[in-house]
């Protein structure tokens, strides 16, 4: 792939926050840009008015005739898409140039410095923090998000003159193997993806490969306590990094009053006071891992300080929505258990001795069939449960798999429901709420602006 001659690009797939980016990186560099997708969104919508031609039906002769020249054209694809999609098949059987996400990812940004962020959960917050941390630095930075900065309303930053690409690194379908990290944060290795990768050892095994790709002369800042054993070249530098273990750390950490200050503490290092601009107790985590990748590409102490609380975070994590003493309603993208249990403990951090509701949409029928007594055990941390139909993503249902699996694992200490997604306005309406939040990475963000008109209106 030569991105200088090619003249389109036809995403089949085109309305996941990662392929967007792409979009939106191509059509700055004046390329004409169409694609697919199964469904119409607001982000699809939005990248239509920036200038890509999106369709919704699976339908060759919707393709326009400039991503129909083989020699030209370029087609970047995601694995959710079925292999006999018929747009796929015709370019396949047609001889074009066919990759990846992540080969695309690779390839511009082989001639940078790649500042990547993998792990089961926490790279999009990392990813977007660390990139904010630079941007607004003089050190400057190019940036491939995976969900959008609400500092600069995009997944997309463009830099003329900075070395450094910040990338957050998909393990899905082995997706970083393509990328070349000059530094690397893992945050955690928590099994997940088992529909691709069948055991834990072949998971593990996928992240061990990854640790590989990291250039010599450059870094991996891994998360402390993880079991991954990492195979990395001659000359890479091995860090740890944690809440408060590691080389790169918080001290002196002070949560009160709806705001969280610490001490961030580096080998070469100390940042006294930096208050978080986002203050929930696991950006305390997310933060250093940002930092740290932050104070290696140069960033001074004073920006790294005024970048932390100056991060306004990313839409759909940990994202309020409402918050008053009387009510708070927040919707958040986790989707793992470990995740989920992350979010519930930083709420109760937050907000002491208050009922938490947690709205739960389980998202893919196999993650369901492989975690859904640990789902019940995270969703159990908190005093009311109401869980949603599983949202099939990419996938068929499985015989006997549904939300009661997890349904009927709850703790029986807590209050529990099952809700159709268009029951759930009117169930919450009749509920006596103090702190809400809606949870999952499928179709339930749909519904974050009817829940709040409602609330807004009682």
């Amino acid at each position: 792939m030569n991105i200088e001659t090619i003249q389109s690009v036809y995403f089949v797939g085109a309305g996941g926050i990662g392929m967007s980016a792409l979009i939106r990186y191509f059509l700055s560099k004046g390329k004409t840009v169409a694609g697919y997708d199964r469904t119409p969104s607001e982000l699809t919508e939005t990248l239509n008015k920036e200038g890509a031609q999106i369709h919704y039906e699976d339908n060759i002769s919707l393709i326009p005739d400039s991503c129909k020249d083989k020699q030209t054209a370029l087609i970047v694809y995601t694995p959710a898409v079925p292999q006999d999609h018929s747009e796929l098949t015709f370019f396949r059987e047609s001889g074009f140039e066919i990759q990846k996400r992540a080969q695309v990812l690779g390839t511009i940004t082989h001639s940078s410095k790649g500042l990547c962020v993998a792990g089961t959960h926490g790279k999009t917050t990392t990813s977007t923090m660390t990139a904010h941390l630079l941007y607004q630095s003089h050190v400057g930075c190019t940036a491939f998000l995976g969900g959008i900065s609400k500092n600069y309303k995009t997944n997309l930053l463009l830099s003329d003159n900075s070395p450094y690409a910040v990338i957050e690194a998909d393990e899905f379908d082995r997706s970083f193997h393509w990328l070349s990290p000059y530094m690397s944060v893992i945050t955690s290795t928590d099994p997940d993806h088992l529909d691709i990768y069948g055991t834990e050892a072949a998971y593990m095994e996928s992240f061990e490969k990854y640790t590989s790709l990291i250039q010599p002369g450059g870094y991996l800042i891994m998360r402390k306590g993880i079991a991954l054993q990492p195979k990395l070249q001659p000359g890479v530098t091995l860090f740890t990094y944690s809440r408060d273990e590691g080389d790169f750390r918080a001290e002196n950490i002070r949560i009160g009053n709806g705001e969280i200050t610490i001490d961030f503490i580096a080998p070469d290092t100390h940042i006294k006071d930096i208050k978080l601009g986002v203050p929930v107790s696991i950006n305390i985590e997310n933060g250093v891992a940002a930092m740290a990748l932050a104070h290696l590409s140069g960033a001074t102490d004073a920006e790294i300080k005024q970048g932390m609380e100056s991060f306004r975070g990313v839409d759909r994590r940990f994202d309020f929505k409402i918050k008053t003493d009387r009510l708070v309603f927040l919707s958040d993208y986790a989707h793992h258990p470990s995740e989920i249990k992350q979010s519930i403990l930083s709420l109760r951090e937050l907000y002491t001795g208050r009922k938490i509701t947690v709205v739960f949409q389980p998202h893919l029928y196999s993650r369901t069939n492989d975690f859904y007594k640990e789902f019940a055990d995270s969703l159990s941390l908190a005093d009311e449960v109401v869980l949603l139909d599983i949202y099939p993503a990419r996938e068929q249902p499985i015989p006997g798999v549904t939300s009661e699996l997890i349904y009927k694992n709850l703790s029986p200490n807590i209050e529990k429901s099952l809700c159709t997604k268009e029951e759930l306005v009117d169930r919450l309406r009749d509920k006596s709420l103090d702190i809400l939040i809606t949870l999952g990475a499928g179709d339930i963000e749909d519904y974050v602006p009817r829940i709040y008109q409602m609330l807004n209106d009682i």
